[in-house]
C-alpha cells in the first residue's frame, strides 16, 4: 500500500488493529496556505485560436481569470463583448494588456497615450485590477521621452496599477538592438509597479532574481513563461526551459504576494486543440503547485496601493 500526502498531511498506514484493518494516523506537517496570488490565462496564449476560445479554456481548466492581450482579434478590442464572455464562463478580467506591439500600432489609435487611456478605462469597466504596458519603441521619442512622468501620472489618477513590464535587446546573429526606451529592463527607471515576464529575461539573458530583487515590492503582476536564452522571445510552457520558474513562484507563494500569476505561452506550434489545452492544462498545474507554500511566521511585506 502507498502512502500520499495531501492538503499538508500525510496519511500513514499502520497495523495492528484487530482483525487485521488498517489504523490512519495524520503526521502533522506544516500547514500549508492558500497562496494569495491569482493564476490567469492570457488570451495570447491561445493564438492563432481565438480571444472567445480563451474564455472557454480557461472556465475549462479551472483558471481564475484572465488577461486580454489586446490586438487585432476585434472581440479583444470590445469592452462589452469581453463583458459579455466573461459573464458566460464566469470567469473574470483580472488584467488588460494594452496594444503595445509591433503588429497592433493602429489598434485604438495611433496615439500611445490614447492607447493607455483606453486600457485602462477598459481595466475600469471589466473590474480588472492592472494595465500590462511595455517601455516604448525608441523611435517614439515624444512618448519615450515622457513615459515615465506620464505612467505615474496615469497611475495617480485611478486604483489601477500600471505594471511596466521587461523587454529585451533584439538581436540577429552577432548584432543587437536597443528597441526600447527609456530601457528594455524597467528596473532602470522608477515605477510605481512591475510586470516581470519570464520569457523576455530568458531572451535579454538576464538574471531573473536579480531583476525580482531590483523590484522589490513594487512587483505588481508576473507572466509565468519559460525559455532558453534564444533569440527569439519563446515563450515556453513553465518548467521546459532554464528559468528560475518554480523559484520565483515558490518565493512568491511564500511573500504573500498580492498580484496576478499570468500562464503567458506560446501553443501555436500545437498539432491540435487537445493538444493546446494539455499544455494550458501542465502550466496550471505546475503554476499552483510551486505558488503553494508552507506558511510562514511574520507580516508579508507591505505592498504599494
Amino acid at each position: 500500500m502507498t502512502s500520499g500526502c495531501a492538503g499538508g498531511l500525510c496519511a500513514r498506514a499502520a497495523t495492528g488493529a484487530p482483525g487485521g484493518s488498517l489504523r490512519l494516523s495524520a503526521v502533522a506537517q506544516p500547514a500549508v496556505r492558500v497562496p494569495d496570488a491569482k493564476v490567469a490565462l492570457s488570451t495570447a496564449s491561445v493564438y492563432p485560436e481565438s480571444t472567445a476560445t480563451a474564455f472557454e479554456i480557461a472556465a475549462r481548466l479551472g483558471y481564475d481569470g484572465v488577461e486580454v492581450m489586446v490586438w487585432t482579434d476585434p472581440v479583444s478590442q470590445d469592452i462589452e463583448a469581453l463583458r459579455r464572455l466573461s459573464d458566460f464562463h464566469g470567469v473574470p478580467v483580472l488584467a488588460v494588456h494594452a496594444p503595445c506591439l509591433l503588429i497592433t500600432q493602429r489598434v485604438w489609435s495611433t496615439d500611445p497615450w490614447v492607447k493607455l487611456q483606453r486600457a485602462r478605462s477598459a481595466a475600469e469597466r471589466l473590474g480588472a485590477s492592472t494595465v500590462v504596458v511595455h517601455p516604448p519603441f525608441r523611435w517614439q521619442r515624444t512618448y519615450a521621452r515622457d513615459f515615465v512622468r506620464g505612467v505615474w501620472r496615469m497611475a495617480g489618477e485611478t486604483d489601477v496599477r500600471f505594471a511596466v513590464e521587461n523587454m529585451f535587446p533584439w538581436r540577429y546573429r552577432d548584432r543587437e538592438m536597443m528597441a526600447y526606451a527609456p530601457d528594455w529592463d524597467p528596473t532602470q527607471d522608477d515605477y510605481r509597479h512591475f510586470t516581470i515576464d519570464l520569457s523576455h529575461t530568458a531572451t535579454s539573458r538576464t538574471d531573473t532574481l536579480a531583476m525580482v530583487d531590483r523590484m522589490g515590492d513594487r512587483l505588481g503582476h508576473v507572466h509565468i513563461a519559460d525559455g532558453n536564452g534564444s533569440n527569439k522571445d519563446e515563450h515556453l510552457v513553465p518548467g521546459r526551459g532554464s528559468q528560475p520558474c518554480a523559484e520565483l513562484l515558490e518565493r512568491l507563494g511564500a511573500s504573500g504576494f498580492d498580484g496576478h500569476v499570468v500562464v503567458e505561452v506560446n501553443t501555436r506550434r500545437a498539432m491540435s486543440a487537445a493538444e493546446r489545452e494539455t499544455d494550458l492544462a501542465e502550466a496550471l498545474a505546475y503554476t499552483r503547485l510551486h505558488l503553494a507554500s508552507a506558511a510562514v511566521g511574520g507580516t508579508p511585506p507591505q505592498r504599494h496601493p
